[in-house]
């Protein structure tokens, strides 16, 4: 796997023509083609050109072939190769976007679902097409004070970042009450941007929109300024590496962390508020962009261990080796295109490999995989066996009323 250590922050200068002339693009022209990318890619099968065969074609001179080609729509940007690469080439960060980026602009139609999100990204910054003006209705049934920079913008130590499944989905919702608990119990100094926050953009750009990323970066960046903050925590998993790898390149140079690896940070504060006794069997998916990408795989077993009468048990494949649940990278809107290609749901394949552990609870770290396990435990019968929650979730049920 690539350490955390070794992250990249991607160059906004980067195209397929200077990709050669960089550090990364000679470590790209390193490859062995050892077939490891193609291997464990979960939608490896259905690609035309697996990453392996888009650097022979890199090499050949023949990247227009591939650009011809919608294949690269099956990628989910679950960073497997990159994990899995022994020359350590960063395919998810920088090979692949560039090539989809070409790919996108020649496509002759784009997928109605993700076409309307993508659309409705741009006109609403969020993909559901809500207006920004709805994005902090959900504080109205909390029954907890929640600061809105816009309307109180004095210093804050903690900027929250809440992101577009969180702010918009009913539940989604439950996980943002459940950070307002969580923050409160421990006294955090926290607010948020409200209505003037938009999606961090980071699937866009990994689906080939890069010029749409470009558009949600500038203007959260433009926001970020406006305010005084110590640090940002976002619950979005896919927010945290917009933050992390894309934006610093735009000034972006804050303190960050994702919810579940900011309140481990405090966990020996929040253990003795953990009085409620959860009788759950839980087991816990990695997310892809926390795990594969960044290495945060203890952390959220960390917190799932404190809570009181809890036993945790391990599915099959997991950190490292962990199934994607097939939304990221654009896959969140590509449902439907994959059951007209024949393709099984990633989701589906997981909460498989779920049930069989016995578990009770299916906990995850991004908000993306609620809906997604959801929907898959109701396709395949199982609605009745297990819930999913968010590890934020879990430990707001066990604080102390």
């Amino acid at each position: 796997m690539v350490a955390p250590t070794e992250t990249l922050t991607c160059q906004d200068d980067l195209t397929l023509e200077n990709l050669l002339q960089t550090p990364e693009g000679q470590r790209i022209m390193s490859c062995i083609q050892c077939g490891m990318c193609a291997g464990t890619c979960p939608y490896g099968e259905h690609m035309n050109y697996p990453p392996r065969q888009i650097i022979n074609m890199l090499r050949s001179g023949l990247l227009e072939e591939v650009y011809q080609s919608d294949s690269l729509l099956n990628c989910v940007a679950c960073y497997a190769c990159l994990a899995k690469c022994p020359r350590k080439i960063r395919l998810t960060e920088v090979l692949l976007p560039l090539v989809k980026e070409q790919m996108f602009e020649k496509l002759p139609e784009v997928p109605k679902e993700l076409q309307s999100a993508l659309q409705n990204t741009l006109r609403y910054g969020n993909p559901m097409g809500l207006s920004p003006l709805k994005r902090t209705d959900w504080i109205k049934s909390l029954g907890l004070p929640v600061r809105v920079l816009q309307k109180d913008p004095k210093p804050v130590d903690v900027l929250w970042f809440v992101e577009c499944q969180t702010s918009y989905y009913p539940r989604g919702q439950e996980n943002s009450r459940a950070v307002v608990r969580l923050m409160a119990a421990l006294g955090i100094d926290f607010a948020i941007l409200g209505n003037e926050e938009r999606c961090a953009g980071e699937c866009a750009r990994l689906v080939g929109e890069a010029g749409l990323f470009d558009t949600l970066r500038e203007r959260n960046i433009g926001v970020f300024r406006k305010y005084r903050f110590n640090r940002v925590v976002t619950s979005g998993a896919h927010a945290f590496d917009a933050f992390k790898y894309l934006y610093p390149s735009f000034g972006f140079d804050y303190p960050l962390d994702h919810t579940t690896t900011f309140f481990a940070d405090h966990l020996n504060e929040l253990k003795p508020k953990l009085a409620r006794k959860l009788d759950y069997r839980v087991t816990y998916h990695d997310s892809c962009c926390l795990g594969r990408h960044n290495g945060f795989y203890e952390e959220p077993r960390a917190l799932v261990n404190a809570i009181p009468g809890v036993k945790l048990v391990e599915m099959v494949h997991n950190r490292v080796n962990a199934i994607c649940c097939g939304g990221g990278g654009g896959g969140m809107w590509l449902d439907t295109y994959y059951k007209s290609k024949g393709m099984e749901r990633l989701s589906d394949r997981r909460v498989q490999e779920a049930v069989a552990t016995g578990a009770d609870v299916l906990a995850v770290s991004c908000p993306y995989e609620i809906s997604r396990f959801e929907d898959a435990l109701k396709t395949l019968g199982y609605e009745k066996k297990m819930i999913v929650r968010d590890v934020v979730e879990l430990l707001a049920e066990s604080l102390r009323e």
